[in-house]
């Protein structure tokens, strides 16, 4: 009985060393910790349709964009600009996100650079539909200021987009709109320099209307029966040779390519170091253009050099002699010798 007591302490005192340590001393080094082995089964068999997917690597940060580090909302949003702004009652987050928001009705489509191509010109349909296809797009720069004209187009055109809904009688007509301020591949190669536009498109880019605010009545529902009466075949569409499919698109198509790489370069710049910069050429190419033309030297001329004259003394004769100065007392002996 005795025996089987010490047995039993001695398989405790083993279990109890496997599962407990003494813990960290001060002084003693940090232990390194013990890999684990992973046992596979041997048994295992992937099935044919399983495959190996590798696991995603942490992405790298590369070296920051330069152009990135000019953009100001970067700085606006850094927690020591939101701690300043916040000392005057301004939250700058809010202010840089409701600037952000669009300002036009989200049912409408924009049309930008980017998309253009695969909405318009490659949407899928069929040779029926393409030749039946209408777009009537807005062109409008109520972004970039304060245009009351491209207010009021916004909300004809917004008027007669409800009105269409609520009838259902034009499904030929896709409905778009362009801000004139962030795109700058279609407007340059359609050549156009202000807004508001009312465009008809068709036949997938190819026919192209265009219609100023003061050429085309808006209001009451006016532009809506324009596109109901197809009122815009009476219009001859643009033709000219740098039109799409003239002679010279290419002309137009290799601008608007280098102005879009160009304005997509200006556009991260921050406003006051373009400021700068042009008014620093401008002083340079103004100072350049009005200087003065170098003079060419003329020869000095040299004055003449006149020989001072000399004046020539007759000879004496040989019977007069130098006279000396008389002294005062011999000018007044004479005198008495006169008197007598």
């Amino acid at each position: 009985m005795k025996f089987s007591w010490h047995a039993c302490l001695l398989a405790a005192s083993a279990v109890r060393g496997q599962y407990f340590s003494e813990g960290w001393k001060p002084g003693q080094q940090r232990a390194a910790p013990t890999a684990v082995p992973i046992q596979v089964d041997s048994t295992f068999e992937s099935s044919g349709d399983a495959e190996f997917v590798a696991p995603k690597q942490p992405a790298t940060e590369g070296t920051p964009d330069l152009l990135g580090l000019l953009d100001v909302n970067t700085y606006l949003t850094s927690e020591p600009a939101q701690a300043l702004f916040q000392r005057f009652g301004v939250n700058i987050t809010e202010r840089i996100a409701a600037a952000q928001v669009s300002p036009w009705d989200d049912r409408i489509p924009l049309i930008t650079d980017d998309n253009y191509e695969d909405m318009i010109v490659n949407e899928p349909l069929s040779d029926e539909e393409a030749a039946d296809r209408v777009w009537a797009i807005c062109i409008t720069a109520a972004t970039g200021r304060q245009d009351g004209l491209s207010k009021f187009v916004d909300e004809a055109f917004d008027d007669a987009y409800n009105r269409t809904l609520l009838a259902d009688d034009m499904p030929n007509v896709r409905w778009g709109r362009i801000d004139y301020f962030n795109v700058t591949y279609l407007t340059t190669k359609w050549v156009v320099w202000q807004a508001p536009y009312v465009l008809i498109l068709k036949d997938r880019g190819q026919s192209l209307r265009f219609y100023r605010p003061q050429n085309l009545r808006l209001r009451d529902a006016a532009l809506r029966d324009f596109l109901l009466a197809d009122g815009w075949q009476v219009t001859t569409p643009w033709n000219t040779a740098y039109a799409p499919g003239g002679e010279r698109e290419y002309i137009m198509e290799f601008f608007a390519t280098w102005m879009t790489k160009i304005y997509n370069l200006v556009i991260r710049i921050p406003k006051f170091i373009l400021l700068i910069v042009s008014g620093t050429v401008a002083s340079f190419l103004i100072g350049f253009m009005h200087k003065k033309s170098p003079q060419a030297k003329k020869p000095a001329v040299k004055a003449p050099t006149t020989t001072p004259a000399v004046a020539t003394v007759p000879a004496a004769s040989s019977t007069s002699a130098v006279a000396s100065p008389a002294s005062p007392g011999s000018s007044k002996s004479s005198k008495r010798k006169g008197k007598k």
